[in-house]
């Protein structure tokens, strides 16, 4: 009998011709769309209204999943993870952003929804694997699954992968891992698939493209404050700390001064006061650290001390790390060459060349032993 795979069409080009390549491979697949989002009225799921009025993306991308699953001659189902989503990861967010840290909610939306919600989902279907459109590939010929890069480096997405455990990768299958994106979009053309020449989604998981501070009003009170240099000389006002993030240049309305020609960028929070802090120059000492507390930490593997390899944000070039453990689910990272703008809220995932071995979240911040005003 061919083995069943249950596969997480979204509506896209990647999860598209994840489901091709099953079939042709020879698995019995069927397809599921999750819908994690009301945006189908303007209102949060406590049934307050919001001010963000759109059109439903997300009823747009079913119409364009269900258009591939015809094509492919699957069947597709449909369910609400809305709850779900809610409870487990914009609650989260919110809280994140209450504390005024910058959160990464494709990592928890992944670790709840897609490979949690979804996988006691399945139970039902009884399918030998799960299967997902994702750029990273699963080596499962050893005693326990390793979770290493994809093949197109440009858009690997181990990074928000990370922080899944050893058993729920088990049964799962990243069908595009081996492939580059071009090779991708070549393989749904050829097919006919309508998602072909689809705009890839960007903007917050499940929830798309928005005007990201507005979105944000609509859950969080913005508290104005002052907007300063490290030395106390008052620039003007901020509109809520939590819009800002460390590192950031644009939608400061800083103009040019007569001290400096160079950019500003924001450089610390100063929770206690309410005080955003900036400073000129994209390499502004104060932006760089050299240690970090990590939390939080979801480990596959043996726990050691020891040099790896890390990436602070998505994209970044592997930083050249040591980590020594504190507990089981806590460690501290050192890089004494220094990096920019490591990010309270953010994710570290750790490598050993191709395999990502874990994660945790950011939680403090310190350079030569002094914590940073970001932390």
């Amino acid at each position: 009998m061919k083995k069943k795979v249950l596969v997480g069409l979204s509506g896209g080009v990647d999860s598209s011709v994840a489901a091709l390549l099953l079939l042709q491979q020879g698995y019995d697949v069927e397809g599921v769309f999750m819908r994690n989002w009301d945006s189908a009225t303007n209102m949060d799921f406590k049934g307050n209204p919001t001010l963000y009025d759109e059109t439903c993306e997300q009823e747009k991308d079913y119409q364009d999943a269900l258009k591939v699953a015809n094509k492919l001659g699957i069947k597709l189902h449909r369910v609400d993870f809305i709850h779900e989503y809610w409870d487990r990861v914009f609650s989260y967010f919110i809280e994140e952003y209450e504390k005024n840290r910058t959160p990464n909610p494709d990592v928890l939306c992944n670790n709840e929804i897609k490979f949690k919600a979804f996988v006691d989902y399945s139970i039902k279907f009884k399918p030998d694997y799960i299967a997902m459109g994702h750029y990273a590939r699963i080596d499962h010929s050893g005693k326990e699954p390793r979770l290493l890069r994809a093949f197109d480096e440009n858009k690997d997405q181990t990074y928000f992968l990370s922080q899944l455990k050893t058993e729920q990768l088990s049964k799962v299958l990243f069908p595009i891992g081996d492939l580059p994106k071009k090779e991708v979009r070549r393989l749904a053309k050829e097919a006919g698939l309508a998602t072909a020449e689809k705009k890839d989604s960007t903007g917050i998981c499940f929830i798309g493209e928005r005007h990201f501070n507005e979105f944000l009003s609509n859950y969080l009170p913005a508290k104005e404050g002052r907007m300063t240099r490290l030395d106390g000389t008052y620039i003007k006002e901020h509109f809520g700390l939590m819009n800002y993030t460390i590192g950031q240049r644009k939608g400061l309305g800083i103009g040019g001064t007569t001290e400096t020609t160079d950019a500003w960028f924001v450089v610390g929070k100063d929770l206690s006061t309410n005080t955003l802090l900036v400073e000129p120059g994209f390499h502004h000492p104060y932006l760089y650290s050299d240690e970090a507390l990590i939390t939080e930490v979801k480990w596959r593997g043996e726990k050691k001390d020891g040099k790896f390899t890390a990436k602070f944000r998505y994209r970044q070039p592997d930083q050249d790390v040591e980590i020594k453990w504190i507990d089981d689910e806590t460690f501290i990272v050192k890089y004494p060459q220094k990096i920019r703008a490591v990010t309270p809220g953010q994710v570290c995932a750790i490598y050993q060349g191709e395999e990502c071995v874990g994660s945790g979240f950011i939680s403090v911040v310190y350079n030569e032993g002094e914590k940073r005003l970001y932390s």
